[in-house]
């Protein structure tokens, strides 16, 4: 790393960045391309530049655990799930989560941008309102803009013609990026089963997604992945946005150093707004300061941002005194509003003579160090991925949804005076989105992932993640102590709201059901997990609640929302309360979407930048539209 200590230490920058992930480089890179801007990232992690423990696809969930690629956060104890705590596991070093994640490439439907599409003439072209966002307050966070900003970071490479053609893909309506830093392709190698599979999820119901890349996302489809077709490794935001501009005089990454709160000006009476002067950060066990000329920028993540608004004295006054923090912002909404994607698998086992390549065969040493080799020829299960995809409404899936709806309804409608600020608002638009939007998520994956019992010697399975998307229920995530050391309190509060579990309960059932459905029928034998000792909806809640996993998908503890309404940060991302202080990360989303987070982490920081710049206005539209 080019920067040191002595680089930083007791110096001045025009922006500090406190979290070098996904978000927090891929601003950095964009800020700096102005000359005489001088932006300073600070990374609690390693670089781990060049590690291909992080470079090497299909590596899933090989970081967890592992103190050098991944903290291993864990909620508080759930007493729906057994009194249990749940891990939390985030991406640690350059790239953050972008590093260990699944490489999946999926990004929102229009409709949950948009909300009900209203179509208004600005300028000579139709606007597409951003109603879920900005019915809730924000101008300017729509889809136009979303696909505007996320064009700038993708440089999508289709697969070739006979791919295409094997594979029954067609791209002729699909608009992705091709000029951007990230990489974004369909690994090189790609087994027929996945086709089978896909086709038996339209056999069931659930037809081709129009363009699951442009906001039409209901359906089915494959999904590419951030992965480099060159060196068949991973793209991340370490090398899209740090790599090639880490030679810029005005970029400067500082890595292992942890921020543990933002100081105030010290002329601040209290009385006027906050204006961030200092950052506070330990490196190697000792304690320094740096001085921002304009603005600090939190962009810790949606676990650990709320934390650092607590610590330097901006959350709720009520937490701030329990943990002995004086209150220099009173600003209820800190760590509130919480939302949280979770999964569960089921597993079939494949037939002996069933031609389908699965990550199974790795458990076998020798097989695992063939594949390794393989992978350095640019073949092998190396350079596969997860690209099935599917997206349900509830009434595809089951025949209770308006039975689930209906008594959704009447709870909310029943307790409509009892909800926090802002609380009866998004859950409207989620009895919207139960009715109309297709949030019932299903993940194929070529291999056995699911629990509890263990895969049997020698044998392949094929799996279904089973993804809940639009949950009821919010957690909070607080300061523990004024330790910045201590993890925060996180708690997600699983099911609070019965609905999410009922309609989970439905989903299952029909993961469960793809197994009588051809051609999947003729390429297994039994169901693994959850087995045929779980049977009723109620043995099937019981399965969920002792084997569910978060989907690593936490949103919403800093929300884009009006203060009045528990919100923590204005349109602009700017902290309520202070002069210069912004946070740009998936806190800020306001009301979670049915996909996966990564595409919508650049999409935000690449808006952040022209918000910063000064060059976004909330009407504009993108020119290709």
């Amino acid at each position: 790393m080019a920067a040191t200590i002595d680089d930083v230490k007791d110096k001045s920058f025009d922006y500090i960045i406190c979290g070098g992930g996904t978000a927090g480089l891929t601003l950095g890179a964009r800020l700096t391309e102005d000359p005489n801007t001088t932006v300073l990232v600070l990374e609690a992690g390693a670089a781990n530049i060049g590690d291909m423990n992080i470079l090497r696809p299909a590596s899933y969930g090989s970081h967890f655990g592992k103190v050098e690629y991944s903290w291993n956060h864990e909620t508080i104890k759930q007493v729906s799930t057994g009194n249990v705590t749940h891990s939390w596991q985030r991406g640690k070093g350059l790239g953050g989560s972008s590093a260990i994640n699944f490489l999946c490439w999926i990004k929102p439907s229009a409709k949950e941008i948009d909300g009900n599409t209203i179509a208004e003439p600005l300028h000579g072209h139709i606007l597409t309102r951003f109603i879920d966002f900005e019915r809730l307050g924000n101008p300017g966070w729509n889809w136009n803009n979303y696909e505007k900003y996320i064009r700038r970071t993708e440089r999508f490479t289709p697969p070739s013609e006979e791919v295409q053609r094997a594979l029954n893909m067609n791209f002729d309506n699909w608009s992705l990026g091709t000029d951007g830093p990230l990489e974004i392709a369909y690994p090189s190698s790609i087994d027929e089963g996945e086709l089978k599979v896909q086709q038996t999820l339209r056999n069931a119901g659930i037809p081709q997604a129009p363009r699951p890349m442009n906001g039409e996302t209901a359906g089915t489809y494959f999904a590419p992945c951030t992965y480099d077709l060159k060196t068949h490794t991973r793209s991340y935001a370490a090398t899209a946005f740090y790599l090639p501009n880490k030679d810029r005089p005005n970029f400067t990454v500082l890595v292992s150093a942890q921020v543990n709160r933002v100081i105030p000006s010290s002329d601040d009476d209290g009385e006027s707004d906050f204006t961030a002067e200092l950052v506070e950060f330990e490196y190697e066990g000792q304690v320094y300061t740096v001085h921002a000329k304009k603005e600090v920028i939190l962009c810790a993540g949606a676990l650990k941002t709320p934390q650092l608004l607590e610590l330097s004295g901006i959350g709720n006054s009520t937490v701030l005194r329990k943990v002995g923090l004086p209150t220099k912002v009173d600003l209820p909404g800190v760590g509130r509003n919480v939302q949280e994607h979770v999964l569960v698998a089921v597993s079939f086992e494949l037939k002996d003579d069933v031609k389908f390549e699965t990550l199974d065969v790795l458990a076998d040493p020798e097989t695992l160090e063939k594949h390794l080799d393989l992978h350095s020829k640019g073949s092998g299960l190396f350079t596969t991925g997860i690209i099935g995809f599917s997206f349900a409404t509830l009434s595809q899936i089951s025949p209770k949804a308006d039975e689930i709806i209906k008594a959704a309804e009447d709870k909310v409608m029943k307790n409509a005076n009892n909800y926090p600020p802002g609380l009866l608002e998004q859950h409207k638009l989620l009895l919207d989105r139960l009715r109309n939007s297709a949030g019932c998520e299903f993940i194929s994956f070529p291999g056995m992932c699911s629990r509890p019992n263990p895969p049997k010697q020698g044998k392949r399975y094929i799996s279904f993640y089973v993804a809940l998307n639009h949950p009821f229920t919010r957690g909070c995530i607080h300061a523990a102590s004024k330790d910045p050391a201590v993890e925060p309190e996180m708690d997600p509060r699983y099911f609070a709201e019965e609905v999410d579990l009922l309609v989970w309960v439905e989903m299952v059932k029909f993961a469960r059901s793809l197994r009588n459905i051809s051609p999947l029928k003729e390429m297994t034998t039994e169901e693994l997990n959850p087995g045929p000792g779980v049977r009723t909806d109620e043995e099937i809640a019981a399965w969920i609640k002792s084997v569910m996993t978060t989907t690593w998908h936490t949103a919403g503890s800093c929300s884009m929302l009006p203060q009045a309404l528990g919100g923590v940060v204005d349109p602009e991302l700017k902290v309520y309360g202070t002069d210069n202080l912004r946070v740009v990360d998936l806190s800020v989303v306001p009301l979670h979407f049915a996909a996966h987070t990564q595409s919508t982490a650049y999409a935000i920081a690449e808006q952040a930048a022209d918000i910063i710049r000064g060059n976004f206005q909330p009407g504009e539209i993108s020119a290709q539209l």
